[in-house]
């Protein structure tokens, strides 16, 4: 479930990557943290993610995060990039990782499962196809919570 102030985090946060060349991949707002934790992962649009990528983004969001006074109570803002083993989201990286080692995990049993291993074999408007041991799995893209690329070794 996303938390409320997601879609206006989002609206302050985009502009401001856009600005600075980056493309926001996932944002989440973690209120079972103490503090809570708003994480954002940002990838450059132009080559590697750098540190300096992420500390730019993290004081411009944080001047104007606590000058409109978003969130209430106390957080933690992190801003990182998406590393190897990390969420997908983007149809390009759907596209970019066709036949990798994928779990997929839904909010809502499928066929008796929330967990789902396989190599991804794409998706569309409507699922998310996994290669299943020999077996392509068609997923309902609404009972998806998210898509994780798995190392070859696990």
């Amino acid at each position: 479930m996303n938390h409320p102030l997601i879609p206006k985090i989002t609206e302050i946060a985009t502009p401001i990557a856009e600005k600075l060349k980056l493309e926001i991949v996932n944002l989440v707002f973690q209120t079972n943290k103490n503090p809570s934790r708003l994480r954002i992962d940002v990838r450059n649009q132009e080559g590697e993610t750098s540190l300096d990528d992420c500390e730019k983004m993290s004081r411009q969001l944080e001047e104007v995060l606590e000058t409109e006074d978003i969130i209430p109570e106390a957080y933690s803002l992190e801003i990182s990039s998406p590393g190897i083993a990390d969420i997908l989201t983007t149809d390009k990286e759907f596209i970019s990782f066709q036949g990798f080692p994928v779990m997929l995990e839904t909010h809502t049993p499928h066929k008796k499962k929330t967990q789902w291993e396989g190599s991804l074999k794409g998706r569309d408007e409507s699922f998310v196809y996994l290669n299943c041991k020999g077996r392509i799995v068609k997923i309902p893209r609404e009972l998806v919570q998210e898509v994780t690329l798995q190392s070859a070794t696990e």
